[in-house]
């Protein structure tokens, strides 16, 4: 926790584990105490919703509603129930390159750490990915309720939940009165209003070979950016790197990208989006980003060759 003087005010920082990620939440104020009331807050909204989404508690509603896939309806809170019908609109918009139906591709496939050693065998792969499909997931919104049809159906939020819970911080703080911040999610991060000194934010885009090394820098105010990496986690067998992305066509990783941002007001959409527009490739995935308003994407491809959507202006 600390207190950074600048030029006409302070920034309240504190940094926290929540959602198995390190969340930084920074404050401008003149009034520290105040401030780090706000912080607070905030993180617990983060815990709140960390509880509603996780699947490490038996007692989650994401856990009620695996349980009971091929079974029965599940009756979940709205907002859960929102998250997974916005989360469907976006696996369709990406002709299922997002998918929250990703969790029955666990560790029995893939687990991207020191004691994988051999690539998991296909047909178990494409047996596995058999059960990889939104469309399959039945809300009713009468009842609210959610159904997976299929036995061994899994639903997972980790391609939008981190997203959501930042832009959920944020518009906490906005209503208590928080005019200028930042909630960074391990790397996906919001910003709203501007430095101390009346100056936007500047924030660093990742280089995928030297990650504490930014590459590129963005002036930024009421924006969100959301970066997916092949260098976050990863295998090396035989020689070849394997991204911990998995394509949920072919329950196998993805190849040729090492890192997509994107760039949007929304931080749950800015991490929704970026990891399909990897598995889509980039001439698809940038593609499909010019036909959206208001977003932006940068990729670097494996051969550290650029590409940007047609809105982005890098310094």
């Amino acid at each position: 926790m600390q207190a950074d003087k600048t030029v006409t005010g302070i920034i309240s920082k504190k940094v926290v584990k929540l959602m198995g990620n390190r969340f930084e939440l920074s404050v401008v104020s003149e009034d520290e105490e105040w401030a780090m009331l706000r912080i607070e807050e905030a993180i617990g909204e983060i815990r709140r919703i960390e509880q509603l989404l996780t699947t490490f508690s038996e007692n989650s509603q994401t856990n009620l509603i695996n349980r009971n896939a091929g079974i029965q309806p599940v009756q979940v809170d709205s907002e859960v129930f929102d998250l997974i019908r916005r989360s469907l609109r976006i696996s369709s918009l990406t002709q299922g390159a997002f998918d929250i139906t990703y969790g029955s591709v666990d560790k029995r496939l893939w687990n991207f750490d020191q004691h994988m050693t051999s690539l998991p065998d296909a047909r178990t792969a494409r047996r596995l990915v058999k059960l990889i499909d939104y469309r399959n997931i039945i809300l009713d919104e009468g009842n609210g309720t959610v159904f997976l049809r299929n036995k061994g159906m899994r639903i997972g939020f980790g391609g939008i939940g981190k997203g959501y819970a930042a832009e959920k911080a944020r518009q906490l703080m906005k209503q208590h009165g928080v005019q200028s911040g930042i909630v960074n999610a391990a790397g996906d991060l919001i910003a709203w209003g501007c430095q101390p000194n009346g100056a936007p934010w500047t924030i660093g885009i990742a280089d995928p070979d030297a990650i504490r090394r930014p590459f590129s820098y963005m002036n930024i105010t009421d924006m969100a950016v959301a970066t997916s990496g092949n260098y976050e986690k990863y295998v090396i067998i035989d020689g070849k790197k394997y991204s911990h992305t998995i394509n949920p066509h072919t329950g196998l990783p993805v190849s040729g990208i090492k890192s997509v941002t994107i760039i949007c007001p929304n931080a749950e959409i800015a991490d929704a989006m970026a990891t399909p527009v990897m598995i889509m490739g980039i001439q698809a995935g940038i593609a499909m980003i010019d036909q959206i308003k208001n977003i932006a994407c940068i990729i670097i491809d494996d051969n550290n060759q650029i590409y940007t959507s047609k809105n982005v202006q890098l310094q």
